[in-house]
């Protein structure tokens, strides 16, 4: 990593407000380059937090484009950090009206050039898609960072039409810890405390409404820019990483959309790809972004539109670990999507794949299948892959290849077919595709996920007629991997996958018969290399670091547990998110963050199944003898017919109760 500060501009920083048109006003951190020449604005608009959660992150990047001739815009949206306004659901219309008037306000600032770029992660980038669907005229480009189109699909909320309990759960309890903390005093005074009570009095666990709308209607739509390609008129950079739950929008986004687009997978985490955090390499991202808004926002007549329409990571094979600081691999390029040298390559479960034993297999998972599928969302930290996956496999229904003779590289979505027989009304089926070693070692690639209640589509809820046989199919998430001679290609099948999928209540399973199922792989023909220049970024670089302390991660203690209680039969998941832990900012502000989520389940009734998170946040400036916390609990469980959902919010300041809260909900269990 480079850290520079010899950047062409002189840049200054200014915190300001920004005024929406109902008079609540949003904090806004600017950097700008010293110059008499009015610039492009490029804007990030997220809730979490600019004057501590995000700015080390921040400190990396917005001084850059400052630094290279942009005015580098961080706003928080209304109702969290230091901004005004109540907060509301996620992507929710107010948001996105918001943010049109924030990029309407940016380009009319006499320094800017009236051209505005949005960029972001996560949260950021699914907002930079929504609003550029909205087509501000100001708005010329984008830069979309593991984010996503779809909502329902392709979010924290549900996987195959399943609820997933992993996040539907950690998520939610994650930002009901964030929405609950104060504005700091530091940025807009005294009036910090009836702000922070007016938010308390408007928080609603998220949890309620995503786990109301179980199947994909109208609230899931919204926001998913799927619905309409054609609204995004303004060019698109689309970046992921093989380790982001978010991938799949890259291919689709390069794939439908009819605006400019270009996509980038590498094989990162949800992260920035500049940050240099596992698993790598990392790439000078900021350097390739600028070329983008270079383009875009500046005509430059340079060749970013010369690159190929995707450039991806194929991952070569490795022993599993939990942790990588490097994967090893390639970069290819690949000039329309889907690409011709991607054959979909069918091998049929009683053919090239197979079983030990012939004729149709019964698949009856354990409940506690599934606690070796590690993060959701791997955030670079040790404990974020899955391991060895050789005790899933065991629980698991395995369809194996022989010894590979040559290579096979695969690259995009594949696809599983099954012939299904099922004894209830409700089952899921869950696919692992792995790279299994000479050793026996068995290493994860990809996985997908299918509610049979979905399998006519995710907005309708068909039940299976129990004792019935169908035929289903679905996608694994996308993936760039190469199985090398001699290892083996397995297909694992299983009825549950705690806690990523909530199982059902009537779990029994089903048989599935390979003589009429199929694996598709998207085998890639490596001779499309021959000829073509190689792909290369540049090394990384940011600006200088912020010199936030943090605490030795020794003394946090493990990141992820699991326990088993034998004579019970239970299973505990433990995990430390890792989002920050203590630390201390240059300004002076100290924080406390420490965060536990827990999923319990039996491995022989799916009802047990319940997840709990508790998050304490302390916020303080010494200084100014300010000093608050807040205490939350999450919890969800089910009695079959409905989720039991039980959140708490406690907030202190000076160790005085100032704030209150429960809700208990049951909510009817109707799809997920």
């Amino acid at each position: 990593m480079r850290h520079r500060e010899d950047l062409p501009f002189r840049t200054t920083v200014q915190d300001t407000w920004i005024p929406l048109p109902d008079g609540v006003r949003l904090h806004a951190r600017i950097w700008r380059p010293v110059t008499d020449e009015p610039v492009p604005a490029l804007l990030e608009y997220l809730p979490y937090r600019l004057t501590d959660w995000t700015a080390p992150r921040d400190a990396e990047r917005h001084p850059w484009y400052a630094g290279h001739g942009y005015a580098s815009v961080r706003v928080d949206i209304r109702g969290h950090g230091n901004s005004e306004g109540r907060p509301g659901d996620e992507y929710d219309a107010t948001e996105l009206a918001d943010g049109v008037a924030v990029v309407e306000w940016l380009a009319g600032q006499p320094w800017c050039s009236g051209r505005v770029g949005m960029f972001g992660i996560s949260w950021g980038g699914f907002n930079a898609l929504q609003i550029a669907a909205l087509a501000p005229p100001a708005l010329r480009a984008v830069v979309t960072v593991c984010s996503t189109d779809n909502r329902y699909d392709n979010d924290v909320h549900y996987l195959g039409g399943s609820v997933l309990a992993v996040d539907m759960h950690a998520w939610a309890a994650t930002m009901l810890a964030f929405v609950c903390r104060p504005p700091d005093p530091e940025f807009v005074g005294d009036r910090w405390r009836q702000m922070w009570r007016d938010r308390l009095e408007r928080v609603e666990p998220f949890v309620h409404t995503w786990l109301t709308h179980q199947a994909r209607d109208d609230y899931w739509r919204h926001g998913s820019v799927c619905e309409d390609y054609s609204a995004i008129t303004a060019p698109v950079l689309a970046v992921g990483g093989w380790a982001d739950p978010y991938r799949d929008t890259v291919l689709r986004l390069v794939a439908h959309l009819d605006a400019p687009v270009r996509g980038i997978l590498g094989p990162w985490s949800h992260q920035y790809p500049d940050r240099g955090l596992p698993p790598g390499p990392a790439i000078g991202f900021l350097q390739e972004t600028l070329r983008w808004w270079d383009h875009w926002l500046r005509d430059v007549d340079n060749d970013v539109m010369d690159e190929p329409l995707l450039r991806a990571w194929i991952n070569e094979s490795a022993p599993p670990a939990t942790g990588c600081s490097v994967r090893e691999g390639r970069w290819v390029a690949a000039d329309t999507w889907p690409a011709p040298e991607i054959d979909m390559t069918r091998y049929r479960l009683d053919g090239t794949m197979k079983h030990p034993e012939p004729g149709p297999v019964r698949v009856v998972s354990p409940q506690h299948t599934g606690v070796d599928a590690a993060r959701f969302f791997p955030f670079g930290n040790d404990a974020d892959l899955p391991p060895d996956q050789r005790e899933e496999d065991g629980r698991s229904v395995c369809f194996d290849t022989a010894a590979l003779g040559h290579r096979v590289e695969i690259l995009g979505r594949a696809r599983v077919r099954l012939r299904l027989t099922c004894p209830a009304r409700r089952g899921q089926v869950i696919a692992r595709l792995c790279d299994v070693a000479p050793d026996g070692s068995s290493t994860l690639v990809t996985r997908g996920v299918l509610n049979l209640l979905s399998r006519r589509g995710r907005a309708h809820t068909v039940e299976w007629t129990p004792g019935a046989t169908e035929d289903v199919e679905f996608e694994l998430w996308g993936v760039g991997h190469a199985f090398p001679p001699g290892h083996r290609i397995r297909l694992a099948l299983s009825s549950a996958y705690w806690p990523w999928v909530w199982p059902h209540p009537d779990a029994r399973g089903f048989t599935v018969d390979p003589a009429a199922s199929e694996l598709e792989l998207p085998v890639r023909d490596g001779s499309a290399d021959r000829g073509r220049p190689p792909i290369r970024f540049e090394e990384p670089e940011q600006t200088p670091p912020l010199g936030v302390v943090f605490a030795d991660p020794a003394t946090l203690g493990p990141e992820r547990v699991v326990r088993r209680d034998v004579g019970a039969g239970e299973w505990v998941l433990e995990v430390d998110p890792r989002y920050g832990g203590p630390r201390t900012y240059p300004d002076g502000l100290v924080v406390r963050e420490a965060a536990v989520d827990r999923y319990t389940i039996r491995e022989d009734d799916p009802i047990s199944a319940r997840t709990r998170s508790e998050w304490v946040v302390g916020l303080a400036r010494p200084e100014l003898g300010w000093e608050v916390e807040v205490r939350t609990r999450s919890e969800i469980r089910t009695d079959g017919a409905d989720f039991l959902t039980d959140d708490q919010v406690t907030a202190t300041e000076r160790g005085e109760v100032v704030f209150e809260r429960s809700w208990r909900r049951r909510i009817p269990r109707t799809h997920g």
